[in-house]
């Protein structure tokens, strides 16, 4: 699939200032992405972009952030029979353990499915967002490869340059 619309990121004030680095999840690996491998998690809607990035405990500061997009080729991970071929199902998709599985093996399964999806070509995944709060309707895009050309454009909407 192609997503062509706007995306919104809600980010620690601590990192607003490189909103497309993806270096954090790099860093410290992340559902959809290895240690190592970038990834840039962001949502279909503000307040799944809020929901996010607040997933424990109350409202933190946070700096809203929104992007305009055009990129593709991405795997739609909504999409059951998709996911089946990749011998993932959705309760894998869902599952909190990731992170002891990231701990005791190396790699969660999460993380394996990523690095064969981007090896395919693909720029990123649309997911749902398993936050707390979150339903169905609630999509996010995890993107793998992006920048300023297509196929996987991706622009900081700043045109008052308010990030410096």
């Amino acid at each position: 699939m192609r997503y062509a619309g706007l995306l919104y990121r809600a980010l620690n004030p601590v990192y607003a200032r490189e909103p497309l680095s993806g270096e954090g999840a790099r860093r410290y690996g992340g559902r959809f992405n290895p240690k190592g491998m970038a990834a840039l998690y962001t949502s279909q809607t503000v307040i799944t972009a809020i929901r996010e990035a607040n997933q424990i405990g109350t409202l933190q500061p946070t700096t809203l952030v929104a992007y305009e997009a055009d990129l593709g080729p991405i795997f739609d991970a909504t999409d059951a029979t998709a996911l089946g071929a990749e011998g993932v199902t959705p309760e894998q998709l869902a599952a909190d353990d990731w992170r002891l599985k990231m701990l005791a093996e190396g790699k969660a399964p999460t993380q394996k499915l990523a690095e064969r999806l981007k090896a395919a070509g693909y720029a990123g995944l649309q997911v749902r967002s398993f936050a707390k709060g979150a339903t169905e309707q609630d999509l996010n895009l995890v993107l793998w490869d992006w920048g300023a050309e297509l196929p996987a454009r991706l622009r900081l909407v700043d045109d008052e340059g308010r990030l410096g």
